[in-house]
């Protein structure tokens, strides 16, 4: 935790409710998303007891498993599921965008949106992935057959949990998580991942402060848990008895499983409608704030990743394997630290809060421009080069040695590098900065393209821009110390066994 988020932390139990640590919003709310609140039954790993979906937030669709450990209503819960998922998927697969080609590269094609799931927490991220996992290999033929659309989404729920571990990623977002980011309340993360407290805090209903709100978000028969677990209570009390009394209705007639299966699912529409509405609450907090300037770039990335899955898929390609290859895994996991890295730096650049906590590390300082040579050059080379000097006065610790190459948010193609910091007791610190690049290609300086006294800049240790994919070698070179190379992956009914199948 940062030293800003815990006196934001401070000051929100101060003034009763949360405080904002960001000015912008750094993930992308769709217009039309798609909530999914899925339960899960207790210990009972990937075993679905009930979910509610949909895109319209009058329209919530109920699906129920009337026992969860039967694997028939378990698959035929999948189709349903499928059924919602997979059509809202589908209307995203229409029309193409253009997008330009750079450094030597091809203008290429890509659906121009994607979808977006909403779903309550981590929790229920993690949930997804387990029904993919448990869907994904399923066949659709011989014994234990299940429909087509059974896989397909299995493969679609694997898709959007493993985008989802992609920093800045918001095809699959847990809203407990986009909130957080965004605001801090007066409890502890931990009391942060329940749904209700968390807007109680943020977003109190009138007459209430967000301690009395949380308090209040904490009672399980007016809030229940906002999945993939139940609450102990009802599971012992109602859920029990009500799948009790569907078993002994299969042996009766259709009016008695009727009966039964209508008041199962009325007792699960009361734990899940709760959840429901503060899902769609908090996407209407989250679109209310102006969203980064980067934001539109990350969910460019997210396009991409769809439009090359959805072709994945049209052209008979196999399903995820259940474990990644040593070289493929590390590739993914350089992706994920270059994403992680590049993210970081453009909320940074975003925001002038979440650059505020990089400012107090000694990662970057801000100041006024006090000097400015535009037109110096550098002619100790073969030929001369534009390099102005500028000068920067900081009240900020300048904790960067001379040489360190700096980037600034407000020109972000341009590099400064550090020529000398002075230093005087009681006095802002001053910084020589050496400017290259973002300038133009002549020895004389585009307007606007130097900082001019006066203007009030800021430069950090860090950027977003490109960075080199490491080397890695070919799958079949893959070395003994990392199991040699690997066999080709051919789907089997082997990969289908999970401890919950």
């Amino acid at each position: 935790m940062s030293t800003l988020t815990s006196l934001a932390r401070a000051e929100a139990v101060e003034r009763g409710i949360a405080q904002p640590v960001c000015t912008v919003r750094h993930v992308h709310i769709a217009d039309r998303p798609l909530v999914f609140v899925p339960l899960a039954m207790a210990g009972e790993a990937g075993a679905p007891l009930a979910a509610m979906v949909g895109d319209d937030p009058r329209s919530p669709r109920l699906l129920a498993v009337a026992q969860p450990r039967n694997r028939d209503q378990r698959f035929a819960f999948a189709a349903g599921l499928a059924a919602v998922l997979l059509r809202y998927i589908e209307g995203f697969l229409t029309g193409q965008e253009t997008v330009p080609g750079g450094r030597g590269r091809e203008a290429r094609t890509r659906f121009p949106d994607a979808p977006q799931i909403l779903v309550p927490n981590r929790a229920a991220t993690g949930f997804t992935r387990l029904l993919g996992r448990s869907t994904r290999f399923r066949r659709t033929e011989g014994e234990y057959a299940v429909l087509p659309a059974v896989p397909l989404l299995g493969r679609w729920l694997t898709f959007l949990a493993e985008r989802a571990e992609y920093p800045g990623s918001s095809l699959l977002l847990a809203a407990t998580d986009a909130l957080s980011r965004h605001w801090a309340t007066g409890q502890s993360p931990v009391e942060d991942l329940n749904l209700a407290a968390l807007l109680g805090w943020i977003d109190p209903p009138e007459g209430l402060t967000g301690p009395q709100a949380a308090a209040a978000a904490e009672d399980p028969l007016t809030w229940p848990p906002a999945g993939p677990a139940t609450d102990p209570t009802f599971d012992n009390e109602v859920l029990g008895r009500l799948i009790a009394a569907c078993d002994r209705a299969e042996a009766g007639d259709d009016r008695a499983r009727q009966r039964a299966r209508s008041a199962l699912e009325d007792a699960l529409t009361s734990q899940l409608m709760p959840t429901w509405g503060l899902m769609w609450q908090a996407a209407g907090l989250l679109r209310g704030l102006p969203p980064g300037a980067h934001v539109a770039t990350r969910w460019a990335a997210d396009k991409d990743a769809f439009t090359w899955y959805a072709e994945q898929l049209r052209d008979g390609g196999p399903p995820q394997p259940r474990r990644d290859t040593a070289v493929s895994a590390a590739r993914r996991l350089a992706r994920l630290e270059r994403v992680q890295a590049a993210c970081g730096a453009q909320r940074a650049f975003d925001d002038p809060l979440v650059m505020a906590e990089h400012r107090l590390a000694g990662e970057a300082f801000a100041g006024r421009v006090v000097a400015a040579e535009p037109g110096r050059q550098d002619c100790s080379g073969t030929r001369r080069k534009l390099r102005p000097h500028i000068t920067v006065e900081t009240a900020d610790p300048v904790l960067m040695e001379p040489g360190t190459v700096l980037t600034s948010p407000g020109r972000p193609r341009q590099q400064a590098r550090i020529v000398s910091v002075s230093v005087t007791a009681g006095r802002p610190s001053r910084v020589l900065l050496e400017l290259s690049g973002g300038m133009g290609r002549g020895l004389t300086a585009a307007p606007g393209s130097v900082p001019e006294p006066g203007e009030v800049t800021c430069y950090a240790t860090f950027s977003d821009g490109f960075q080199p994919i490491p080397a890695f070698p070919d799958p079949a070179d893959t070395p003994w110390t990392h199991g040699g190379p690997p066999p080709q992956y051919v789907p089997a009914d082997e990969d289908a066994r999970e401890e919950w199948s």
